[in-house]
């Protein structure tokens, strides 16, 4: 009984006391108090400032975002005054009629919601001095009633119950209504209807019950939001349908389910569409909490891709036989700025690993590395878009074995030009041109537009030609990019401010051979031997375009570009897992066909005008091999007839070249094997009937087709000498595995041994 009268008198002895002169803090301003709200998270923007993802980076509280008053659902505004202070709206700060009727009830060991009112209990939470945390005495109750009286002197009831509404905490570390609204119930607080509203309320006195006792107190909380179905309505919660499992199930909800773990986010109120690329803009710029930072993003356009991938995906797993995929990425460039527009790093909740950015993945490229290919042969003057090459069974010394590149349909197709084999995607004719520009050529080549090799062109060899490197959407991306530019490549930009990456452009490849390749990969013709002419990759506007597939159907690739943007998309397994029957149409196709689309519904894309240096001029191919047509030269390499026999003749009277070793070899001897029995072998390019000579480091080695060398360390200049004396072919490479080199008299032995063979 003691306890109870301590209890009654406790609003008399604060009202008195609080007619004394006594020490009281200085009120902060309603301005001030919403200014200095931080939230625990950062969040990312579009670029038109649209939240597009948020992540918690502060972890001794969840706060979210300041909720306007406005924003706050009136069920929920109704909830607090009912639960908190019925004569809210009535009183200057001290509810003094509620403060009497507590201190008659607490006489009589009866139910009461106390005397405080919300505005008494914001003092409080303005009050940050440890002292007066906890349960206070009679003149810190005191105190606060004085507070609270020169609180609703300066503020107005909406800021009062604003700031409330913040800075209240609620179950475990979760501190205002946005956190809470998002965490317990997945939406904003602008969207909380009369049940989930008597539940945040009910949190308020007992933040931390057990689901059954907040269940209990939300329905009386219900009980009187709906006075006139009181008699309907049971204090033991009877009279609220479902609400037990109601509350259980949202106490059930992850306790992340706001965190940067929501790789899966679908709720337009929760912004979680992208995820990869938030982390990506946070390994960048570290961000702080409440930081917002403002990204290259466009949010429709992300939310769009994201969508039409996830669906695509679910369509080649819903059929009759499904197609074992089940992540996919997409990437968008602005050409002219190299501003990302979408990042889609993964297939959210049809994935079993999200949380990896297969954007960012090193795949295997597959023919999406054909078009840098002929771009470097036609500028080398090799090749040109009308130049045959021969589709047809091809072996090719490899190691210590053959190398023996097929097409995709396992077919050949004989004497095709350039243009259709670019076009419909041929294998063999890429590898035989891979042996004119030399892997270690062509993989500098890709490394010059920012592909990732983490090897030498001599490692990967002539499989280089079908895309045998490792690679990353983006970066795969950003090379077509260089293509749609005229063949410049520079970096991609994440954020339009002072902290985007800058970069210096480079030139990779010559505007005439961008544009030349940039016409074949736009020409639906080209690509009717493997692709027919209707397929996704036949826009109704112009755009440039190349698919790919990997080893065993483990990537599939669609990389291509408009007049305005660069779009990518892989689909495959994260885990590296092949996929059933999908291909470069029926996989990624059908996504960048979409996507381009949806990029120009409004806006057109025009095919890029020719540069000076190129000509067009009118192609008859002898013996009916293709048909006649109007093809694109660099100005100087224009050839009016094509035939067999005339290419036959060209080659033989053409420079002999060396087929073997490519420049920059470096060959390793063997400390196994003894020395005398190791041989290099020297190898003439096929192609060419000319009476040439080996030169190597300025001494004659013979003039067979094939040579022998007895190799020592060092580094060698080999060369090919014409009937005239002419250089007709360089190559460089090195011989590394000794400790010294042979004495001068060895050396001249091995030459002779190796010319002899």
């Amino acid at each position: 009984m003691r306890r109870s009268a301590h209890r009654a008198v406790l609003p008399a002895v604060a009202l008195c006391v609080a007619l004394l002169p006594l020490p009281a803090f200085a009120l902060p301003t309603f301005d001030d108090v919403r200014g200095e709200w931080q939230s625990s998270d950062w969040v990312l923007l579009a670029r038109d400032g649209t939240p597009l993802q948020r992540t918690r980076v502060e972890h001794t509280a969840r706060r979210g975002d300041w909720v306007a008053l406005a924003d706050v659902s009136p069920a929920l505004r109704e909830a607090i005054v009912v639960s908190e202070d019925k004569r809210f709206y009535e009183h200057s700060g001290v509810d003094w009629r509620g403060a009497a009727a507590a201190a008659w009830a607490n006489l009589w060991n009866t139910r009461t919601r106390g005397a405080s009112t919300v505005t008494m209990q914001l003092t409080g939470l303005l009050d940050d001095d440890p002292k007066h945390s906890g349960q206070r005495s009679l003149t810190q109750k005191a105190v606060q009633a004085v507070d609270a009286l020169r609180l609703e002197r300066d503020w107005r009831k909406d800021q009062i119950l604003e700031a409330y509404l913040n800075l209240v905490p609620f179950r475990g570390e979760t501190v205002g209504l946005a956190a809470l609204s998002q965490t317990l119930f997945g939406k904003a607080p602008s969207g909380l209807d009369e049940r989930e509203s008597a539940v945040a309320a009910a949190l308020i006195r007992a933040p931390n019950a057990p689901y059954p006792k907040v269940a209990t107190r939300a329905c009386r909380i219900l009980r009187d939001m709906n006075a006139a179905n009181a008699a309907n309505l049971a204090n033991t919660g009877k009279g609220c349908p479902n609400l037990d499992a109601f509350v259980q199930m949202a106490f059930a909800r992850p306790a992340g389910a706001s965190d940067d773990a929501s790789f899966d986010g679908r709720s337009a109120n929760s912004p979680q569409l992208a995820p990869h690329f938030a982390r990506q803009i946070a390994n960048a710029v570290h961000p702080a909490p409440g930081m917002r930072v403002r990204s290259t993003l466009d949010a429709n356009l992300q939310r769009y891709a994201r969508d039409t991938l996830t669906r695509t995906l679910i369509e080649l797993n819903a059929r009759a036989h499904p197609r074992n995929v089940q992540d996919g990425a997409v990437v968008v460039l602005d050409n002219a700025t190299g501003q990302v527009l979408a990042w889609v790093g993964s297939s959210g909740g049809l994935s079993k690993a999200r949380e990896v950015d297969t954007a960012l993945a090193l795949r295997q490229a597959g023919s999406t590395l054909k078009p840098f290919l002929y771009a470097q042969a036609i500028d080398e003057r090799r090749v040109t878009t009308a130049s045959l090459l021969d589709d047809a069974p091809l072996d090719l010394a490899a190691g210590g074995g053959l190398y023996m590149p097929q097409n995709y349909d396992k077919g050949f197709k004989g004497w095709v030009s350039v243009r259709t084999a670019l076009g419909s995607s041929l294998n063999v004719p890429a590898v035989r041109t891979l042996v004119m520009v030399t892997p270690h050529r062509f993989a500098k080549t890709l490394t010059a537009l920012g592909l990732p090799l983490t090897q030498s062109g001599d490692y990967y060899g002539f499989s280089l030609a079908l895309g045998s490197a490792d690679v990353s959407l983006v970066t795969l991306t950003n090379a077509y990019r260089a293509l749609a530019n005229g063949g410049v490549v520079a970096p991609v930009v994440e954020m339009p401010d002072a902290l985007a990456p800058h970069g210096v452009a480079a030139r990779v490849f010559s505007r005439e051979a961008a544009f030349i390749v940039t016409d074949v990969l736009a020409d639906n013709n080209a690509r009717t031997r493997t692709f027919g002419f209707d397929s996704p990759l036949d826009t109704r506007m112009f755009s440039a375009v190349k698919t790919g597939t990997s080893k065993d159907m483990r990537d599939n690739w669609t990389v291509g570009y408009t007049s305005r943007y660069t779009v990518g998309v892989w689909v495959g397994n994260a885990d590296g897992s092949p996929m059933w029957d999908v291909s470069g149409v029926s996989g990624a196709a059908p996504v960048w066909a979409a996507l381009v689309g949806y990029l120009h519904r409004r806006v057109p894309s025009v095919a890029p005008a020719a540069p000076p240096g190129v000509e067009r001029v009118r192609v008859q191919f002898a013996d009916a091999v293709e048909p006649s047509r109007n093809e694109w030269f660099i100005a100087g390499t224009a050839t009016p007839q094509v035939g067999l026999a005339s290419n036959a003749a060209d080659l033989a009277r053409g420079p002999a070249q060396i087929g073997s070793p490519v420049d920059g070899t470096i060959f390793a001897l063997d400390p196994d094997i003894p020395a005398q029995r190791q041989r290099v072998w020297f190898e003439r390019a096929s192609g060419s009937t000319a009476r040439v000579n080996w030169r190597l480091d300025g001494k004659a080695l013979g003039g067979a087709a094939r040579v022998a060398w007895l190799p020592w360390p060092g580094k060698h200049r080999l060369e090919l000498v014409d009937a005239t004396g002419q250089v007709t072919d360089t190559v460089r490479f090195e011989v590394r595995g000794a400790n010294a080199k042979p004495p001068r008299s060895t050396r001249a032995d091995a030459a002779q041994a190796g010319a002899a063979h």
